[in-house]
């Protein structure tokens, strides 16, 4: 009998697999068309006098309120013109990146048939890693300074669990969450478990539209995070319900398990092992059994209560 379900599961895994390969065969043929306009190489290599120029093909990235002398000054800063030698060099011809973007919009089409394909321009801005990418339905700001290697210079002063997704691989990611904000409703993020359920959405919202991203990818962890994560699934589920912290409203429960920070805190004495937001993991896998076990459309998810996801999802971490 034993033998016989492990056989069952074998041949259920192998069908999903080739269903999953079938889709993908199908979504990669979807025809998109756009281009990236690099806006910062067009402002390092334009002179004083081509300043009304750019302004007339990117009025939006132009403040009324800043006169012209101060974008001339800017011209010449010798910070803008080492963020566009490092930009530069890092990306060249942006091909790589392009392909991830296609593929996003690949996907967007697919399980939505409203999307239309919007500008992509990149920029540099001096670094502001709180604000590295812009989503509206015609226009997408991408400041590319902000993803130049974990290790560049120019991060030196920036907390390492924050600088390790400054890399090139993780601009298609951020630009999945962009656009899975959009989309999902929530009420309101009382709760931890409220909390954990958005940024379950936000995540399995990754698994749909960028599926060629690893799971440590999708949710900016080292493979040995994940490995910690998936590992701990059970241990981490039982400390919170034991703790009964799931429909608790303490707002300190977010910033030990869903907030970017350096490792979560259990304040127990594994905590330095632990990844940071594993709160965030545990909603992913929650949101993921909810789908197993449910016959809803992605769009129908995004849109569902926390409590009602939680409550028909039937989640049970491995043991």
């Amino acid at each position: 009998m034993k033998q016989f379900t492990i056989l069952s599961l074998l041949l259920v895994t192998f069908l999903s697999c080739k269903s999953d390969d079938a889709l993908e065969a199908k979504i990669s043929k979807i025809e998109t068309s756009f281009i990236v306009e690099r806006f910062d190489r067009a402002f390092a290599s334009a002179k004083p006098n081509e300043l009304s120029s750019l302004k007339s093909g990117f009025p939006f990235l132009f403040s009324k309120n800043i006169p012209d002398s101060i974008w001339i000054e800017r011209m010449r800063d010798s910070f803008q013109l080492a963020l566009h030698d490092a930009t530069n060099t890092k990306f060249g011809d942006f091909k790589t990146v392009t392909t991830d973007i296609q593929r996003l919009f690949q996907h967007l089409k697919y399980y939505d048939k409203s999307f239309r394909e919007p500008r992509v321009i990149t920029l540099t801005n001096f670094v502001k890693y709180r604000t590295k990418i812009a989503v509206t339905d015609t226009i997408v700001l991408v400041a590319i300074d902000n993803y130049l290697g974990s290790d560049h210079e120019f991060y030196n002063n920036i907390p390492q669990y924050l600088a390790e997704n400054m890399r090139p691989s993780q601009i298609v990611v951020d630009l999945a969450k962009a656009y899975s904000e959009k989309q999902i409703f929530q009420t309101e993020k009382k709760t931890l478990l409220d909390e954990m359920i958005f940024f379950g959405k936000q995540l399995y919202f990754k698994d749909k539209m960028i599926p060629f991203k690893t799971d440590a990818e999708k949710i900016g962890y080292t493979e040995q995070q994940l490995e910690f994560a998936i590992a701990n699934e059970d241990m981490i589920w039982t400390h919170f319900v034991e703790n009964e912290m799931l429909f608790d409203s303490d707002s300190s429960l977010p910033a030990r398990f869903i907030a970017d920070a350096p490792f979560s805190k259990f304040y127990l004495e594994i905590d330095n092992e632990t990844p940071g937001r594993l709160g965030q993991f545990l909603g992913w896998q929650i949101v993921r059994a909810y789908m197993r076990n449910n016959k809803v459309s992605l769009k129908e998810m995004l849109q569902t209560e926390a409590a009602e996801i939680f409550n028909k999802s039937n989640y049970k971490p491995p043991k």
